[in-house]
């Protein structure tokens, strides 16, 4: 519930109806003490006597008992779980395309605190693809705005590091949650055959510079189970 919305519709709905703190007080058998804490958002009244004051002044108490910080992050998980379906059908896509058969796939993610990444590798016996899209900067609200921000995947391969695939954005200066929202990698034809790979054998670097600075972040890459 939030307190101070809930304070001014009740003050709101008081006043309308031409009644005083005592009169509304005695209307719903409670202190006008009681009355003036809900207007100030110091407390608020339990949930049946805010039934009542819903029914009697036409409001929905659903509008009030709703949560909108609990409806930001709902939509969020939603948005996460569609755009990781949406991974997995563009992959499926670009694999008919070729006239693949026999794939697996196997689960990408972030095994670093700061971020999420939702992701995949889909292979068979003649090819394999990296999908990786939906990453997000989960380690507190930066909102420096970065002159160039880019992005690096790369694959470690016992002593030898190879980069997979990049995306710069230099444009315009960008906040790194924005650079994010756009940041996708679709790497088809990867590998010929799936590799057993271990916890940092993916991972994306992450480069953002502002004037002479710049921040870098590793994100080391898993798989929900080994390629086999």
């Amino acid at each position: 519930m939030n307190p101070e919305k809930i304070s001014k519709i009740i003050k709101n709905a008081r006043i309308k109806s031409g009644l005083t703190q005592k009169e509304f007080a005695d209307k719903y058998n409670v202190t006008y003490q009681a009355v003036s804490k809900w207007e100030n958002a110091k407390n608020l009244p339990d949930v049946s006597i805010l039934r009542e004051i819903c029914k009697d002044y036409g409001l929905d108490i659903n509008d009030l008992l709703d949560n909108p910080i609990d409806k930001k992050k709902n939509i969020k998980k939603i948005i996460a779980v569609l755009l990781f379906i949406c991974s997995i059908i563009i992959v499926i896509v670009l694999l008919l395309i070729n006239r693949p058969s026999d794939f697996k796939f196997k689960t990408l993610s972030a095994s670093c605190p700061n971020f999420t990444v939702s992701g995949n590798i889909s292979y068979n016996d003649k090819k394999s693809a990296i999908y990786i899209t939906n990453v997000t900067y989960c380690g507190g609200n930066d909102e420096t705005k970065y002159d160039k921000i880019e992005c690096r995947l790369f694959e470690k391969d016992n002593n030898i590091t190879s980069e997979i695939s990049s995306y710069t954005y230099d444009k315009d200066k960008i906040r790194l949650e924005d650079f994010l929202k756009d940041l996708t990698f679709v790497v088809d034809n990867y590998k010929s055959l799936c590799k057993t790979y271990t916890t940092d054998s993916l991972y994306l670097i992450i480069d953002a510079h502002q004037d002479d600075k710049t921040t870098e972040y590793k994100i080391p890459l898993s798989l929900n189970e080994n390629c086999k």
